[in-house]
Order: C-alpha cells, then structure tokens, then sequence
C-alpha cells in the first residue's frame, strides 16, 4: 500500500479550508461575491470599491469565524438576518439565489459526488442521497446547510449593500455606520450570550495529571500493544453489527461502556488527545485543520523511546500535521471498499519489518462511509463488519507469526458519527461515546466497567502496561479497572478504584 505523498499531504490540509466550518464561510462568501461580479472585474473602480465595502463586514466575517453554531444553535441563525432585512430592506435576490445555487453545487456535486467518486470510488449517483445528508447536518462543516446558508446570506447582503453604495458615489465616510456598527455589536453580543448560555455539552476535564495521582509501573505487564481504532464508529451501530470476533474479545476482555471522546471531537484532534494523554487547549490541535503542526506536550510514542521501545502509529496523511514521524503514513485515494484491506496489509509489513512495542492502526472505510453516505444506512454497518473480519485476520496473521503471545489488544473509535453527512465534532448524539475494550493476558476477562472515562487515559495506560513514563502532561487516569495484577505499582486513588470496581 502507498504511504501518502506530499502532494496528498498539501492538498489534505488545502481541503481542510473547504471542509471546515470556520474557514469556509469567509472562503465561500469572498469567492461568491467575486464570481456574482465577474462582469465588473474590467471596470477600474471595482477592487478598491471591493475591498473598501468589504472592511464593512469584516467584523461580522470574524464574529461568524469565531462562533459556531452547531446542533440546536444553527436554528438561531436566522434572527440576525432577520433583523438585518428589517434594518435594511434591499435584497440582491439574485446574489442570494446565486450565493445558494453555489453553495448546493458545491456541497452536493462537487464534494458529495465529484469528490468522493474520484478519492473513494462511490457512485456518480451519490448526490441522489448527499443532498438529504447536507439538509440534516448538525455539525460546524461546510456541509451544515442549517448553519451556513443563513450566515453567508447574511454576510453577501450587506456586502453587496456598501459595495452598491460606493459604486454610485458615496464615500466610505458616507455610509451608514450608526445602524452597521450597532448591528454588529448586537451580533457579537447575540452570539456571545448563545454560546455562554446555551453551549454547555462539553465533557468536563480532568484537573491535575496522571503522575500526580498514579504511580508509573516498575516493569511491563504485557510485551506489545496492539490498538486497532475503527475511525468514526458510532457506538449504537457498532453493537447492531454482526461482530463476532471482536465480540470474542470484548466478551473476554474488559469493556468500557461509557468511554467518551474529547471535544472537538475530529479525527486529528482525538488521535492527539489519544496519545497524549489530555485536551487540545494542552497539546495545542484544536480542529483537523492544523494552523501550526506538531502537538506541543509528549506523546506515548516519547515516552515510550525514553525506555528503549518503539511505537508506530499507521494512519492516514492528517494525523502527520500532529504526530509528524511516529507516523507512518497511507494514501486516502483509493476504493474505499478496499482501504481498510490495504492498511491492514501495511500493518503486517510493518510488524514483520520493525517489530514495534505498540502499533497503532486507523481503519478508515466506516468513518469514510459515514461522511459519504451517512450513518444511519446499511452501508455503514457493513463497514463496521468488514472490520471485524480484517481485525480476525490480523489478530491471527500474529499469533502464526508468534507475536500474540505476551500482547494486549485495545479496540476503539476516536469519535462516533452523527446523522447526516456523519459530521462530528461539537457532540451531537451519536458521536460522543465510543466503542472500547482490552483483551490481553493481564486484562480482566468478562468485565463491564459503567464508569465514565475519557479517551484521555489510553496514552498513561499503554504507558503503564509497557513498562514506560507517563507522557509529561497526560491527565487521564491509568484504566486499572481492566488490569488483572496490579504488582503493588498504586497509589490511594488507585486503590480507591480498583476497590470500587471489585478488581
């Protein structure tokens, strides 16, 4: 299988300015306005009117940068626009009708249809389905029609009011300040209060880090780790699936049933928070588009190396934005009902020819089929089934090769999926609880553990298991409810757990 080549790289990050809510929306209404005048570009007073009207509305394209308004918040979108059509009664109806003609091509077509065909092989039909996906999105992407129609109306009307305005000869000094600079102040305080108010589904976070509260393990309790992350499966579809042999294991291992996921919970983001250990406020990778590359704390990949042991992490080309080298690297541009068969190919090679300490694979198809043909449907649940098969074939390729007999196996998602284009992100229902469960010789067998946990403790716990430091700023607790022996290696919250849990 290919590794992702720098060309896939750049284009994967130039795609984030697409996909992402926040850098769409001034991206779309720039390149609207600038389509809809393309018949005024010759003329000699058009970009210094353009960029003079547009100061304008900068305010306004900062405020809708910087507040989301994802799952319910999108329903309030539309009392600013409203209130500016109340304030100022002159729609350019055909910018609008332009502006959503545009918007639809774009999302429906050429992302739902056009892109997908070309990177994953789905049908040239797709948009027949897309379009049912785009209306019910919940989530800050571009494929939020709820969220983005009402903002870039909005930003486009009174856009293509000042820019009307200046073109037939009024001064900069001329416009109606009063009545912008009062508008803008009532939507910054409109979202403000919407988001201090009514934004309150984040999971709360851990105070204090691991090492303050566990003691790190004196020896390894298992030679490798091997962790399998199913990116993007939704919890409750995950249990309608026919699974049977990761059933085996979670049946003989320990399950967590209330595993939740971080916020925002986007792939990049989650990885990160996965294998370090705490939130993106900390290890600075706050959305999948990555402004400055490289997370800023340790990773279990450091600690790891700070005992003599190797850890890989084979995922596609977005998670190199964070973990740069521990990554090795597959191409996202195929078929996408062979993806996950080719990544568990490159994961065999990789165990043959470097013989890591802890391999961590992302399988892609379920979080790709989710994206492109939403997760409510029966292609989804197939994907999550496939992975089963491939997950069975991998676990036995192992053990004939003499490397499942001292190994512990975690099975996990980054985040869930929500309905519609199986956005995810700002938690909507189906993304924030996650499948997850250890199987491995020193794992509890047949155990349930109903107390909530964040994926912030997988980096301290493979931490512990493999003899290794606890990354410097991890948070999580080490996840000693499925360690079977404990070796004395515990302190007085530890203990508190293991004691509340019957371990």
């Amino acid at each position: 299988m290919k590794k992702a080549s720098w060309f896939e790289i750049i284009a994967a990050r130039g795609w984030n300015l697409l996909n992402e809510g926040k850098p769409f929306t001034p991206i779309f209404v720039v390149g609207t306005f600038l389509l809809f005048h393309i018949p005024d570009w010759s003329t000699s007073s058009f970009w210094s009117t353009m960029a003079l009207s547009m100061l304008t509305i900068l305010p306004l394209l900062v405020i809708y940068y910087v507040y989301d308004y994802p799952l319910m918040l999108r329903n309030y979108l539309w009392i600013p626009f409203v209130v500016s059509l109340i304030l100022w009664n002159q729609l350019n109806i055909g910018l609008s009708l332009f502006a959503l003609g545009l918007y639809f091509f774009f999302t429906i077509f050429f992302w739902g249809t056009f892109y997908y065909h070309l990177r994953i092989g789905t049908s040239w039909l797709n948009f027949t389905r897309f379009w049912k996906l785009v209306l019910k999105n919940s989530d800050s992407t571009s494929g939020n029609a709820q969220e983005q129609i009402p903002k870039f109306l909005l930003l486009l009307f009174l856009w293509d009011r000042q820019y009307s305005l200046l073109q037939q000869g009024y001064t900069i000094g001329e416009l109606d300040w009063i009545r912008l600079l009062g508008f803008g102040g009532f939507v910054f305080l409109f979202s403000w209060l919407l988001h201090h108010y009514l934004f309150d589904w984040k999971p709360k976070e851990r105070e204090g880090y691991t090492k303050q509260f566990f003691t790190e393990s004196s020896q390894a309790l298992t030679k490798k780790v091997i962790m399998i992350i199913v990116d993007g499966a939704r919890k409750d579809r995950f249990a309608e699936a026919n699974t049977p042999f990761l059933d085996q294991l979670r049946l003989n291992g320990t399950e967590y049933t209330q595993m939740e996921t971080v916020y925002p919970a986007r792939t990049v983001v989650c990885f990160s928070s996965i294998f370090t250990g705490t939130y993106p406020k900390e290890h600075g990778i706050k959305s999948n588009m990555v402004w400055k590359l490289g997370i800023k704390v340790e990773s279990v990949f450091d600690s790891l190396r700070k005992v003599g042991k190797k850890g890989r992490l084979l995922g596609i080309a977005h998670l190199i934005d964070a973990m740069a080298d521990d990554v090795e690297s597959v191409t996202a541009v195929m078929n996408n009902d062979v993806a996950d068969r080719n990544i568990i190919e490159r994961a065999k090679k990789i165990m043959s020819e470097q013989n890591p300490d802890l391999l961590a694979v992302q399988l892609i198809s379920t979080d790709q089929t989710g994206h492109s043909r939403g997760s409510l449907y029966e292609e989804y649940k197939q994907k999550i089934e496939e992975a089963d098969h491939l997950i069975e074939e991998f676990v036995h390729w192992l053990e004939d090769k003499g490397m499942m007999e001292d190994t512990t196996i975690i099975i996990a998602a980054d985040h869930g999926q929500s309905d519609g284009i199986g956005g995810h992100g700002h938690l909507d229902e189906g993304e924030r609880f996650v499948p997850f469960f250890m199987h491995g010789p020193n794992i509890a067998k047949g155990k349930q553990v109903d107390k909530r946990h964040s994926l912030i403790s997988v980096a301290p716990t493979i931490a512990y298991l493999l003899g290794a430091p606890f990354p410097e700023h991890s948070r999580g607790p080490v996840l000693m409810e499925a360690i079977k022996e404990l070796k004395g290696n515990i302190n007085e919250e530890a203990e508190s757990n293991r004691i509340s849990t019957g371990t």
